[in-house]
Formats: C-alpha cells, structure tokens, sequence
C-alpha cells in the first residue's frame, strides 16, 4: 500500500454491509431450507408480524431492506470502533470473530426476542445454533476485513 486508504470508512461501511447482509440471507436460506423470499418475509416480521407473510413482495422486499440496513448499522459499529482502536483493524480476524460472536448473541437474545418475528422464535436444534453461530463469525469477519482496508500503512 502507498499509505492511501482502499476505502474511505462510509464505503467500508456500505460495502461490508450489503455484502455481509447479502450473504447472511443466503446463509439463513440454506440453514432453513426456505428460499429468499420466506426469508426476507421473515425478516420483515420482525417489524409486521404474520402479516409480513401475506405482503408478497412489497413485505419481502421491506425484508431486504431491514436486513440492509441493520447489516449497515452493524458494520458502521465496528468500523468506527476501528478507527478509535487501531488493534480491531490490526487484529481484523479476531476482532472479527469475536464481533461475530457478540452479533449472534444481541441478535438471538435481545433483537429477535424483542421484535414481532413469527412464528414466534423457540430455541433451536443445536445444530441450527451452530450453523447460525458460524453465519455470525463469517458475517463479523466480512465487516472486519473491510475495516482493516480503511487503515493507512
């Protein structure tokens, strides 16, 4: 690197989140055997309840734009927090999967517990635990990544 940033810290940001967002449905599809569109429906039941499952692609497509842009939110936490603390970005693969860890657990016990979600959200399989952990650590890692690309050598 000359010493100019790859990418200025609101790129980091939007690009980590669309792309980590993006990949984290493709994730829940697979996890959940459902295609995109179940998902992004339950996304936006978080907001409309069962409804969201009646709205077609009105509801699906507010589904895709929640996910966007809590993924956006999410990513702007940590970038920020990287650029006040320089060690997230030198030690982007830990911070990531830690940050990873610390999204899995906000989103399982506070976020989703707290929302309209339906059905209503019920402990799952252990096996869809870890599944949904290891979306979560690759999702942290993504935003991580791009975080470490804002630094200037």
């Amino acid at each position: 690197m000359n010493g100019d940033r790859r990418f200025s810290p609101v790129t980091a940001i939007l690009l980590s989140g669309f792309i980590a967002g993006t990949i984290d449905i493709g994730a829940a599809c697979l996890i959940n055997g459902f295609g995109p569109v179940v998902i992004l429906h339950a996304i936006a039941s978080g907001v409309l309840g069962k409804a969201s499952f009646a709205g077609g692609m009105n509801t699906a497509g507010l589904g895709l734009l929640l996910q966007w842009g809590m993924s956006i939110i999410i990513a702007a936490i940590f970038v920020v927090a990287s650029q006040m603390m320089p060690l997230l970005a030198r030690r982007w693969l830990a911070a990531g999967l830690g940050y990873g860890a610390g999204i899995f657990i906000v989103m399982s016990f506070v976020v989703v517990p707290l929302s309209n979600a339906y059905p209503r959200p019920h402990i799952p399989a252990p096996d869809k635990i870890v599944e949904s952990l290891v979306a979560m650590l690759l999702f942290g890692v993504i935003i991580a990544w791009f975080a470490r690309e804002t630094r200037s050598d």
